[in-house]
């Protein structure tokens, strides 16, 4: 169960900065354990935007463990419920006493991140509990930009902006969320959960059934082929934001960016083999592609410019 709100109703204080030190070394080693990509990309931003990164990922991956831990979807609805009111009252600047939540709410107010993502983030892993299918890539998307695409969007007020980055960001974000959803299918389908639209399995003329005894035929490698494809243009459309963050941290996103992309790319080389393992990027692999985004155009411009 989650624990309950404070009932202080004052200001909120601002924690001590040793307490916030001890916090943000909690988020960081939350975002080291959680994912190995984006913790190896935030090493590459300054000190203060790497600490405001792991908090972001922290409530983010905190927020939606509250659904994915819940033994039943009723016990899951009050306990995001509860962690709702928690999170909206400390929004408002009220005393809540819970760790995740006190450094997000320390990079919210040092980043000027907008209330709604946070709140659109917890309505997205709602959506967690009440949908174990979802009919069209419409109602998909619509789950993937509150999740994947509101984490892109305070991650990208972390980092600094200017417009239109905010709207390729989204579409990174979701980018991001499809491929881990295509990256994760088989863990998914244990839990009973499908990430794929039902209409176009039906269109590619694969059925739950064959999903569930994890038949890798010509028509799944073709409803395959069309996801990855869809995911692509994702990513495509979010390139032009790399130019439009500030450059102390755009060297970290792009290298997030090519690791992301390069998932996808292992997803296809594995034959769309998700269901015996997790078609991930091994630890050579992702520093190798870290190396390789050195190189490119975007961030040589980025070292030139390192300290302007």
């Amino acid at each position: 169960m989650m624990p309950e709100p404070s009932p202080v109703m004052s200001p909120r204080p601002s924690p001590t900065s040793s307490s916030l030190e001890v916090l943000y070394g909690q988020a960081a080693e939350a975002a080291r354990s959680g994912s190995s990509s984006f913790f190896l990309a935030t090493r590459f931003f300054p000190p203060d935007l790497a600490r405001a990164a792991h908090a972001v990922y922290w409530f983010c991956e905190f927020t939606r463990d509250v659904a994915r831990h819940s033994a039943t979807p009723e016990a899951g609805q009050a306990d995001m419920d509860q962690w709702a009111s928690m999170v909206t009252a400390g929004l408002r600047g009220q005393l809540v006493r819970h760790p995740v939540l006190e450094a997000f709410l320390d990079t919210v107010e040092r980043c000027v991140i907008p209330h709604d993502h946070a709140l659109e983030l917890i309505e997205g892993a709602r959506m967690d509990l009440s949908h174990a299918r979802y009919e069209s890539f419409s109602q998909l998307s619509g789950h993937c930009r509150r999740t994947g695409g509101m984490v892109s969007l305070m991650l990208t007020h972390v980092v600094g902006f200017r417009d239109p980055a905010l709207d390729y960001m989204a579409d990174l974000g979701i980018a991001a969320e499809l491929t881990a959803q295509l990256r994760d299918l088989g863990e998914h389908l244990a839990r009973g959960r499908i990430f794929i639209p039902l209409e176009e399995m039906r269109a590619f003329d694969y059925s739950e059934a064959e999903l569930e005894r994890h038949v890798r035929n010509p028509a799944f490698e073709n409803l395959m082929r069309y996801q990855t494809s869809r995911i692509d243009g994702y990513y495509q459309r979010a390139l032009p934001a790399l130019a439009l963050l500030d450059a102390r941290g755009r060297f970290a996103v792009k290298v997030a960016f090519d690791l992301y992309s390069h998932t996808l790319r292992r997803i296809e080389s594995s034959g769309f083999d998700v269901f015996r393992r997790r078609p991930a990027v091994p630890a050579l692999e992702r520093y190798w592609i870290t190396a390789r985004s050195m190189a490119g155009p975007v961030t040589r411009k980025l070292w030139r410019s390192r300290g302007a």
